[in-house]
Parts: structure tokens; C-alpha cells; sequence
């Protein structure tokens, strides 16, 4: 479908987004999402307007991925393109649990893994509120995401040379040893509940590897485990 195709209502529609030349006001005026994902196609196939150059590799949990939500994430997340260098690649996972639209987003770079996620009851309202708290994360670890040569070379030259507000200093103000005993994760997180933390590190006697159990909701475990 073209945009000389469309019905004139919706014709107009666009014509006062482009106007206004942002794409949020897309949204604002065509509550429609399937035609706000044919204004998003029509938009990136338009040579007048570049698309994003990062590369998005979205998944579904319990939903699918349809081209609307495709568009959107690739709308909102695709600002974040103004830090990154080409071809940089976006794992996006969206999911759904209940009420629970949840959008997981990692990023990462060599020496760094850019991660976050955010949970609402409209897959949309995450999607919005992932980026924001992304592109502050960026900016707020920028010296230190930088600094290191490998991680560098992931970042443009504008975002490396922009000074933004400092880092905050990070602050170990205890430090803790004990011995890290062989065990089963099942045992380490009966050990954990014994303690009373939320988390416990123990060395696995299946793998000899250092291993951490977590609680997750529900009454459950996680367990974390190094790539090799």
C-alpha cells in the first residue's frame, strides 16, 4: 500500500504529522495502530527519510509480533541510534504474562552489556518507557562505557565528544569473604533461605564453576551460571 492509496482522512493525517516533522505525533493523531504501522512502512521506504541503522532482533513470549509493535519498537528504540555506530545489534524480547506486557532490551558491546526492562499493562507504555530509561543510562555511565578502548568503537563520534553530567561515583563500602563451598544449586538455595538473602554464590559440584542462585517471584529460583 502506498500513501496515494489511502482515504483522504488519513492522507490528511499524515500530512500534518510530516508537517510537524515528528513521529510521536504519529501516534497522537491515528489511534489506529495497524494504520500507524502503514504510516511507519511507508515512512521507511520513503528515501527522504533514513531508517534506523541498527540491526533489531525481536522475539515474543506469549504474543506475537506483529507489524505494528515491530514498527514501534523500531520507532522508539531506534533513537537510541544517535549513541551507536552502524549495524549495532538490539535483542528485544516481548512478553506477556496476565497483565503483565513486559519489553526486555540488551544491547551489547564489547566489554559492557547494555541491558533493561520495563513492565506496564500496554506493551506500547513499555516499549516508550525502555527507551528513556536506556538512553539515561547511557548518558549517566558515558566516561565509563568510553573509557575502555574495546567499548569505544560501539559509540559515534558525537556521543564520545559530548560531555554530559558527571558519573556518579560508584561506592563499595563493604567488602565480604567466605568460603565457597561445592554444592547442588537445589542445596545452595535451601542454604540461601536459611540465611535469609536473596541471593547466595556457591560452586557447583556438577560443573566446578561459580554459580549464583537468586529468588524470582512466585516462590521460585534462578540460577546464573558463566559462559565458557
Amino acid at each position: 500500500m502506498i500513501l496515494t492509496e489511502m482515504v483522504p482522512e488519513i492522507m490528511e493525517t499524515f500530512r500534518t504529522s510530516v508537517l510537524c516533522s515528528c513521529d510521536k505525533r504519529l501516534v497522537n493523531c491515528c489511534n489506529n495502530r495497524s494504520i500507524y504501522a502503514i504510516l511507519r512502512r511507508d515512512i521507511h521506504n520513503n528515501p527522504m527519510k533514513g531508517m534506523s541503522d541498527m540491526k533489531f532482533i525481536i522475539i515474543g513470549k506469549n504474543i506475537e509480533v506483529t507489524e505494528g509493535l515491530r514498527a514501534a519498537v523500531e520507532d522508539k528504540i531506534g533513537k537510541l541510534e544517535k549513541f551507536f555506530t552502524e549495524e549495532t545489534e538490539v535483542h528485544v524480547t516481548l512478553s506477556v504474562e496476565k497483565d503483565r506486557q513486559k519489553i526486555e532490551v540488551t544491547i551489547p558491546v564489547k566489554g559492557n552489556i547494555i541491558r533493561s526492562e520495563q513492565v506496564s499493562s500496554d506493551m506500547y507504555v513499555s516499549i516508550d518507557l525502555v527507551e528513556e530509561i536506556i538512553e539515561r543510562q547511557l548518558k549517566k555511565y558515558k566516561n565509563k562505557l568510553v573509557d575502555k578502548k574495546q567499548g569505544a568503537s560501539y559509540f559515534r563520534q558525537e556521543f564520545i565528544e559530548k560531555e554530559y553530567m558527571d558519573d556518579e561515583e560508584v561506592k563499595i563500602i563493604r567488602t565480604k569473604k567466605f568460603d565457597i563451598k561445592p554444592m547442588y544449586p537445589e542445596d545452595a538455595c535451601v542454604q540461601m533461605e536459611l540465611l535469609g538473602h536473596n541471593f547466595f554464590v556457591f560452586c557447583n559440584a556438577e560443573t566446578d564453576q561459580v554459580n549464583v542462585v537468586y529468588k524470582r517471584k512466585g516462590n521460585t529460583y534462578g540460577l546464573i551460571e558463566p559462559e565458557v
